[in-house]
């Protein structure tokens, strides 16, 4: 026979995690100590800030028209010339009564005047546009008026092109019906001081556009932040009533999106 075992269960105590120390007491000089270094500090912030600052100078007592620009597009008959303007910064009580407009186109010997209130900075005014081969040139002022005060004009000058169409440009005049020059008028900035000609001469081998008619590089874009260059395509009508790019358009990205804006639109 095969004694019996028995099997006794140990039970064992729990045994209790040793409790940890107590906190060192807060010692009040340690307390004085770091609220002293603190304070400290704090001043010597509050301080540099102030002695730092730069003090603030008074503004001018008088605010005078600047930065002033022409946008110029064909309306109808008409030649539109949206005027803007800002002033400087002065003190409030310096604020003009009204702001004195005025637009010289130099070929037709005229002046256009207008009187807007010193809280609107654009004005529009229209004048007659130029015949097809011509070119207008002229100046936009501005002048904030101030009572007594003697007035200072900001001026800024502009042009704009209407080429005319010639059937040099076609390939056989013979069998062209009509050339129509694209775009048919276009503001274009004068260069002063010659500084794009000047980039045009230093890189020969690159492009002053950045976008066609639009954007150019800054030597290359005017007072009126206008390209001062342009670029026309010529297009032809012939007789059968077909319109095809002369030589001149063809192979250029501009005249192709030119001429298909121009098509839809004589469709239409």
């Amino acid at each position: 026979m095969k004694p019996e075992v028995h099997v006794r269960s140990v039970r064992r105590r729990r045994s209790e995690p040793p409790t940890p120390p107590p906190p060192p007491p807060l010692h009040l000089r340690n307390v004085l100590i770091y609220f002293g270094v603190a304070l400290l500090i704090l001043t010597l912030m509050v301080e540099g800030f102030l002695r730092d600052r730069p003090p603030q100078l008074p503004l001018p007592p008088i605010a005078y028209a600047t930065e002033v620009r022409s946008a110029l597009s064909e309306v109808a008959d008409s030649l539109q010339v949206v005027v803007s303007w800002d002033l400087t910064l002065a003190d409030p009580s310096g604020r003009p009564d009204s702001i004195r407009i005025k637009v010289v186109p130099e070929q037709q010997q005229r002046t256009f005047v207008t009187v807007q209130p010193s809280t609107q900075l654009a004005d529009t005014l229209y004048l007659p546009a130029p015949q097809p081969g011509q070119t207008l040139t002229g100046i936009s002022c501005a002048t904030a008026e101030h009572p007594g005060v003697p007035s200072q004009e900001s001026c800024t000058p502009w042009q704009y092109i209407r080429p005319a169409a010639s059937a040099a440009v076609a390939t056989d005049p013979s069998v062209i019906n009509r050339i129509v020059i694209q775009p048919s008028g276009l503001q274009v900035d004068p260069d002063v001081d010659g500084k794009c000609l000047q980039w045009q001469r230093a890189h020969p081998d690159r492009s002053v556009w950045i976008a066609v008619n639009r954007t150019a590089v800054p030597e290359c874009t005017g007072p009126n932040r206008k390209p001062t260059v342009a670029q026309f395509c010529a297009f032809a009508v012939l007789p059968d009533g077909r319109r095809v790019k002369t030589a001149n358009s063809s192979n250029n990205s501009y005249c192709e999106e030119l001429f298909v804006e121009w098509s839809r639109e004589s469709y239409s």
